[in-house]
């Protein structure tokens, strides 16, 4: 125990992650924080008097940020800051729609991090992805290794869950992987996806497989026309809570995430998603895994389109 987690914005994505983070029970202080007045303050009451029924001991805190960092004393000392903040999609809106109002917003955020909390591992989940992990290690100017991106942990649950569904078995027979960006540019990774230890391609159709893979490549897209107003959080949030996890326990656990590459894949200077050792300090090592000639080829071309938007945040 000892340790001390935020969780920035207090929005769908945000308040859940802080209550799997709280029952995960292995924090002694968990943060939210968020620019509306007094409701992290409740969620934190509320959340704190779930304790009894739930039975962990995790203090939540509320605390109410403003536009000149006023409020971010409270997240001092923190070992892993979730970043949250930022406009969900609304329906038919890209990810990439929200560039220009989430940078400003991530920039913020990610400075007032650097002042008050320059020791911690900082994990992006706003949108657009790849962009804002890009900006969020900018603006706290925090060694590479120490900003990460949420994404394929999610979008490689969405291919599971999809998987395990079309063939009717158990969620944990299935493994898959997702690769490439959070978005167009996401590579599914049907190689390396097993059904009972058995290769994907030996328990499904081709034609199936790919089906499956535009389907998780608009899994975001889908819910969000579903929902009407906002976008995903009970998994996005599971996601993110679980490399804030392995971070706090430095259980070198890998996962798909978004991390600093630079030379694996034959590809460097970018973030993108790959695999990768998770610990105390963040991305201990990017983990090559071996692809076939297109799952390669789509992973380059998936790391040259992110190069390009990464290139216009600098100056957001």
């Amino acid at each position: 125990m000892g340790k001390k987690v935020t969780v920035v914005g207090a929005g769908f994505y945000g308040s859940t992650t802080a209550q799997r983070l709280a029952e995960y029970d292995i924090f002694d202080t968990v943060v939210i924080t968020d620019i509306v007045e007094g409701k992290p303050a409740g969620l934190a009451l509320d959340l704190n008097q779930s304790r009894a029924v739930e039975g962990f001991e995790t203090k939540v805190v509320g605390a109410t940020t403003g536009p000149n960092g006023e409020g971010y004393e409270a997240i001092e000392g923190s070992d892993v800051v979730v970043i949250t903040a930022g406009l969900p999609r609304k329906p038919g809106m890209s990810r990439m729609d929200l560039l220009e109002t989430n940078a400003k917003i991530v920039r913020q955020v990610a400075e007032n991090v650097a002042k008050y909390a320059p020791n911690a591992v900082v994990i992006v989940v706003s949108n657009p992805l790849d962009e804002m992990t890009a900006l969020a290690q900018l603006a706290t100017q925090f060694p590479k290794n120490r900003v990460l991106g949420q994404a394929g942990m999610l979008d490689t649950a969405r291919f599971t869950n999809f998987v395990a569904e079309a063939l009717n078995v158990p969620v944990k027979s299935v493994k898959t992987l997702t690769l490439g960006s959070h978005g167009d540019t996401m590579v599914p990774v049907p190689s390396k996806s097993t059904v009972n230890g058995k290769p994907l391609r030996d328990a499904m159709p081709a034609a199936q497989i790919e089906e499956l893979v535009v389907k998780t490549r608009n899994g975001g897209a889908e819910v969000v026309a579903l929902l009407k107003t906002g976008s995903a959080y009970y998994a996005p949030s599971a996601a993110a809570a679980r490399m804030a996890k392995a971070v706090a326990e430095d259980s070198g656990e890998v996962m798909p995430v978004c991390a600093w590459v630079d030379g694996q894949y034959g590809i460097s200077g970018v973030y993108l998603g790959v695999e990768a050792q998770i610990g105390r300090e963040g991305v201990k090592k990017v983990v090559e895994t071996d692809l076939d000639a297109d799952e390669l080829a789509s992973l380059k071309a998936a790391a040259e389109a992110v190069r390009a938007k990464q290139a216009d945040i600098a100056n957001m």
